[in-house]
């Protein structure tokens, strides 16, 4: 089978590459580029689908590496997530969240495994280019034992976590998609550049200490997975084919189940400062609340949607995924990704590839 570069001229990638060379910029005559929308190969799949899968193909890449570090050290290692031998220590703080965590991780990291490995298998088969990010696998990744000795896509050990999604679901009166913002569930994650993983056994003690670097990856699980579970159905937005909106609307809930099963998770942690670095983890059940937010709020236990205004402020509130705005949605997930720290230390080139999937993305046109 001939596999096809989408009619992309070269000139067209340098063009690309160019106005996206720096982390999180897009230029604007890239958004105003509008994309041929005839069928892709004659097999009704326009052009901008295929941009859209590939897109999804790399963040699905992307998440696998870094599920993959935390199966490594905190999950099942077996046949079905090969790879690492375990962190006893690091899995144990994980343990006092809830006692299946271990089997939680291995699960969310097959699943990625195999979202990737099904978009790019699509690709192929309707002769389009799949994507491979294994040229920027250069970042070091921990040497605490347990963890394979192999270069990484993403980094886990400096990490900026944000837990507006905690608020964000349990607000009766807003909703991102009308410009509205909402305070971090755990303020201290933004205040610093915080380890998910043990950087190195010299991480496993003390034990309020490796306890903490167990609350951050459970809080960074949530931030990771929620933004899968609005990524999906925003992007389902501009597809036109039928089965490439059917791999988004299967694909996308099962990025929302992750998301449930960590909300849930993050709610069993208990007061901590981290005597290292004075990482504070309050009591979520008994304040400090942000303001606007009280008790039932914040209780650890709602890890359904509040009901909120959706659509129109005129039509009643409705319990949703939220955001689902379509327009940018593709370029959001990247900066959310890189403001995070998940690339600290990638290249220029890494970003210019990534920020241009996204640009793509965005750009697809649903065809009437």
């Amino acid at each position: 089978m001939q596999i096809k570069q989408l009619g992309r001229s070269s000139s067209r990638r340098s063009f690309l590459r160019a106005s996206l060379a720096a982390p999180g910029v897009i230029g604007a005559a890239v958004l105003g580029d509008s994309l041929p929308s005839a069928a892709f190969d004659g097999t009704g799949i326009t052009q901008g689908d295929i941009n859209i899968l590939r897109f999804l193909a790399a963040i699905e890449i992307l998440e696998t590496d870094l599920w993959q570090q935390y199966n490594e050290l905190g999950g099942i290692q077996d046949s079905e997530v090969p790879g690492g031998s375990g962190s006893k220590v690091y899995t144990d703080a994980l343990l006092t969240l809830d006692g299946d965590m271990s089997q939680y991780i291995h699960d969310n990291t097959e699943d990625e495994f195999t979202h990737f490995s099904f978009i790019n298998g699509y690709l192929m088969s309707k002769g389009a280019m799949p994507v491979n990010l294994d040229r920027f696998r250069t970042l070091n990744g921990s040497t605490a034992t347990g963890a394979q000795k192999i270069k990484r896509l993403t980094n886990l050990m400096e990490l900026t976590v944000y837990t507006s999604w905690w608020t964000r679901y349990r607000s009766r009166t807003k909703n991102p998609d009308f410009g509205d913002t909402f305070p971090p569930a755990i303020p201290g994650l933004l205040k610093g550049k915080f380890p998910a993983i043990p950087r190195s056994d010299a991480d496993l003690k003390p034990p309020d200490h490796i306890k903490a670097i167990a609350y951050t990856a459970a809080f960074h699980f949530g931030t990771i997975e929620q933004g899968g579970s609005s990524l999906y159905p925003s992007l389902a937005q501009r597809v036109t084919n039928v089965e490439v909106l059917r791999i988004l609307l299967s694909i996308g809930p099962t990025e929302t189940m992750h998301f449930q099963t960590w909300q849930d998770k993050a709610g069993n942690i208990d007061p901590l400062t981290d005597p290292t670095n004075g990482l504070m983890f309050p009591d979520l059940n008994n304040g400090p609340f942000p303001a606007g937010f009280g008790v039932e709020d914040f209780q650890t236990n709602l890890i359904m949607p509040e009901p909120t205004v959706f659509i129109s402020p005129n039509l009643p509130v409705c319990s949703i995924i939220r955001p689902t705005q379509t327009q940018g949605a593709a370029m959001g997930t990247v900066r959310a990704l890189t403001r995070d720290g998940l690339f600290s230390g990638q290249s220029a080139a890494f970003f210019a590839e990534l920020n241009e999937l996204a640009a793509l993305a965005d750009m697809a046109q649903r065809q009437i």
